[in-house]
């Protein structure tokens, strides 16, 4: 819109355009720079128009889609070789826990089967991470098992696979659709503590479950709630047949292998390599094992008469590839299932692929991963699989075994071929006990071992009691329910954090770095031990450190507000409209509690005052005034000090809202109203976003208030300046001569080891540098430092290059750091001071004239 337009438009709304919140600042400081920098706010089409993808995006867009394209034209022998071992070893390890899983799921084993084919298939194209295998895993399993259980009593009259099916249908549109608009973030939500409570809980259901199966025990239902299983095993224990035999001696088994490699492995590390496969091949061992002694103790013998329970017939092939039914009744009754389903597909996934990601030195995208395992959930169903996702005991074994790229996948997908068309038969003599085995020690390694448990109590106690109630309801519950549960006591516990933030307000104290007995920069002067000896021009700087010491410094190093009247406040959770009450409330709270109302008599009677604030009792007011005192100000605290400026932290705000702008102007004027007739000044100091700079301008905030009844006062601006030249310029080479010096002063020190570390054997660690804070008599209120002189050194560099100003001189009041800040704030308070004609008093009672208008850090000032 022209700029006539747009001025008649706003004319005839009524609209303030506040065009003047790009005019540069009262300050002569631009002229002294050789760029002027104005800071323009953002505009909404320039949001607008970063969200549209450029051409080159789009390409790029369609390409990650198919990330095998990036390094297939790359493939090698060596590579093949990595991947064949891995693939044939996953394949090996897949064919039996397919077929367990699949009887967690209420399915037939080749159900099982069919899901590991086509995960393994398929992954490979869309695939991020070489070590992750998609397939049916024992959470995913137990889960569907549930759903089908469920709705066998309300859908009759469709099988169980069909039911199944649907749910992979279903479950994988959602992930893809996550993952096509790239919301793959969404998964960092969920907080570790609520996935491990939800992969122990499940792991103990999942147990619980399969103990009866593996002892032979029937007559009850191991889908109710695993405290009801496991009393109505022991109840059953009399019960117990001979499939105990072939269970029990076959969990046994697999633990004392993995025990026996794990003890060899070490006792022989030349043979980790041949080890680990041994160690890897234990459940195909144990399945052959038992099914050969199955088969000889069953051979010739009919169904009804067989000793224990087989899987009996197992079809060869595809046998129920078709097209899914997925109906409207169908999907009606799966949709309460679907949010579990989702959690569970992706939680395990990402979690284990970005977690061997970090171990084998490459980063996943989830959203792509989400794309792998949508496409995986959506083509299965049309072979027969039902949900399947990541595993983590058999990505493990991958990784280990040497695979090279996600092309495995291709090979594991061959083996489990040649199992659904050429084992079948041997199928038949598999014992249910011995699978059940199988999963109870395929899932045990899911149970978060007690020594992680107290890891998280070191780190967050709260979350360990959150872990305790995951696990509790999951075991008394269903695992859905142990998911749901879980996931919002983390939310509510972020959320209580923000809500109820409140942020602390700093102190500032001059520090030293000290390396070996030296202060760094300043090496001819050594430290005594505990005290300083070096020169007032040492290099200190400042520090703000929390007034209560609630970081955990040291509780000796004196800090205080860094000016009578000037507070400095840092948000801790940020600052939005869930904690921006609570957090100015308190900063309003403390405010009050440590400074005093500027004007005395703002209530000359004692009916002139609010029912909030009745000031002292009538018998407090007497004895007041028959001391003499003013009965205006007989409840007043004239020691305190009157309220000059705010300096508001931003260092850990990314964001602001209406809101929580709107709370910081009522507190603003609350405060004006407080100061009358003076004004506070708001300084905000390491403020990041350009849009929240747009939003605080737009509020009033970032430039100065200018006081009516004082026109001819003139705002010192104080900004800092950067030096521009890159690797030529004066501060660079100031820079190499300083690094230069430092290694001259190092070598001096080595050739004087032995003395230095005889001397330091009385103190702490000579290696480290440590900060070493100082309150000395020299120290003073006002923003300068100790090393003032070399400050005024490089501020004389500076004015023989180009020197720009960092922030826009049209805001003024935001600053680069908050020791600019205080200087600001400072040499205002001082100046209005002057003007008021008031005398500033002596330094150790309150602080005097100051020169905080003098930069430090390479800060510029004018007037």
């Amino acid at each position: 819109m022209a700029p006539r337009a747009r001025h008649v438009v706003a004319k005839a709304l009524g609209i303030n355009l506040r065009e003047d919140l790009e005019k540069p600042g009262a300050s002569t400081f631009s002229e002294r720079t050789d760029h002027t920098f104005v800071e323009e706010s953002p505009q909404v089409l320039e949001y607008l128009t970063g969200l549209v993808p450029s051409r080159k995006e789009s390409y790029h867009y369609v390409l990650s889609l198919f990330p095998f394209v990036s390094w297939i034209g790359h493939y090698n022998a060596q590579w093949f070789l990595g991947d064949l071992v891995a693939g044939i070893t996953i394949g090996a390890v897949v064919v039996p826990q397919g077929m367990a899983y699949a009887k967690l799921a209420n399915l037939p084993v080749e159900f099982g089967l069919y899901s590991s084919f086509m995960g393994v298939l398929i992954y490979w194209l869309f695939a991020t991470s070489k070590d992750i295998t998609i397939g049916p895993v024992a959470v995913m399993s137990q889960l569907t098992g549930g759903i089908v259980a469920d709705l066998a009593k309300t859908l009759p009259e469709y099988p169980g696979h069909v039911i199944a099916s649907a749910l992979g249908i279903l479950a994988g549109a959602i992930v893809l659709f996550i993952g096509l608009i790239r919301c793959g973030w969404i998964v960092d939500v969920i907080s570790l503590t609520a996935l491990s409570a939800f992969m122990t809980g499940s792991a103990l259901n999942i147990v619980v479950g399969q103990i009866p199966a593996m002892m032979g025990i029937s007559g009850f239902s191991t889908r109710d709630a695993p405290y009801l299983v496991f009393i109505h095993t022991l109840q059953g224990l009399p019960r117990t047949t001979l499939d105990a035999a072939m269970g029990l001696t076959a969990l046994t088994m697999l633990y004392a292998i993995r025990a026996v490699c794990s003890y060899s492995a070490k006792r022989w590390p030349k043979h980790q390599r041949l080890i680990f496969f041994l160690s890897t091949l234990r459940t195909v061992f144990v399945i052959l094992l038992y099914t050969m002694i199955s088969w000889l103790v069953n051979r010739g013998l009919p169904k009804d008469q067989i000793k224990f329970k087989l899987l009996l017939d197992v079809p060869r092939g595809f046998q129920h590839a078709a097209v899914p039914v997925l109906n409207q009744r169908i999907a009606s009754h799966l949709a309460g299932y679907l949010p579990a389903t989702v959690i569970v597909l992706l939680i395990e996934h990402i979690a284990i692929s970005k977690s061997f990601g970090r171990v084998n030195n490459y980063t996943i995208n989830p959203s792509q991963e989400m794309v792998a395992i949508g496409v995986s959930n959506m083509l299965g169903p049309f072979l027969g699989g039902y949900p399947a996702t990541g595993s983590f005991s058999r990505t493990a074994i991958k990784s280990k075994a040497g695979v090279r790229t996600p092309f495995a996948g291709v090979i594991t997908a061959v083996v489990v071929l040649l199992a659904i068309y050429a084992l079948p038969a041997v199928f038949y003599y598999i014992p249910n006990a011995s699978l059940a085995a199988v999963i109870i020690h395929a899932v045990g390694d899911l149970i978060t071992p007690p020594n992680t448990i107290y890891q998280f109590w070191l780190v967050s106690p709260l979350e360990v009691f959150i872990f305790f109630v995951g696990v509790i309801v999951t075991v008394f519950s269903t695992i859905e329910n142990g998911i749901y549960c879980t996931v919002c006591l983390s939310a509510a516990m972020l959320l209580f954090r923000i809500l109820r933030a409140k942020g602390r307000f700093l102190g500032r104290v001059r520090v030293a770095s000290v390396l070996d007995d030296h202060v760094v920069g300043d090496d001819f002067r050594p430290i005594a031990y505990g005290t300083f000896t070096g020169s007032p021009e040492a290099p200190f700087r400042n520090v703000f450190l929390p007034i209560t010491h609630a970081d955990g410094s040291n509780p000796e190093v004196e800090l205080d507000n860094p000016y009578p009247g000037i507070f400095i406040y840092r948000f801790s959770e940020g600052f939005n409209y869930t904690n921006a009450s609570h957090s100015l409330e308190y900063m309003t709270e403390y405010i009050f509690a440590h400074t005093r109302r500027t004007n005395l008599t703002h209530f000359e009677r004692q009916g002139d005052r609010p029912w909030n604030d009745p000031g002292p009792s009538r018998k407090k007011l007497k004895a007041a005034v028959a001391a003499g005192a003013n009965a205006a100000t007989a409840d007043v605290d004239t020691s305190k000090p009157t309220l000059k400026a705010i300096i508001l932290d931003f260092s850990s705000v990314n964001h602001v809202d209406i809101t929580s702008v709107q709370q910081l102007i009522d507190v603003r004027n609350q405060l004006d109203r407080y100061a009358s007739p003076d004004t506070v000044d708001w300084h905000i100091a390491c403020i990041s976003n350009r849009w929240a700079k747009r939003a605080l301008a737009a509020a009033g905030f970032g430039y100065p208030t200018m006081r009516p009844d004082v026109p001819h006062l003139r705002w010192k601006s104080i900004f800092s300046v950067a030096e521009i030249g890159g690797a030529q310029s004066a501060a660079a080479a100031a820079e190499l001569e300083d690094n230069e010096k430092e290694l001259e002063s190092l070598h001096r020190r080595q050739s004087h080891a032995p003395d230095l570390e005889a001397g330091l054997s009385k103190g702490g660690d000579q290696s480290s540098p440590v900060e070493t804070a100082t309150a000395t008599a020299t120290e003073e209120y006002h923003g300068t430092s100790a090393a003032a002189p070399h400050a005024r050194a490089a501020g004389c560099t500076l004015n023989s290059g180009r020197t720009v100003a960092v922030h826009g001189i049209n805001r003024p009041l935001f600053h680069v750091d908050l020791t600019s800040a205080l200087q600001s704030a400072i040499a205002n308070v001082e100046a209005r001071a002057e003007v008021d004609g008031n005398e500033l008093p002596a330094v150790g009672e309150q602080p005097k004239k100051s020169d905080s208008g003098e930069a430090t850090d390479t800060s510029g000032s004018s007037s």
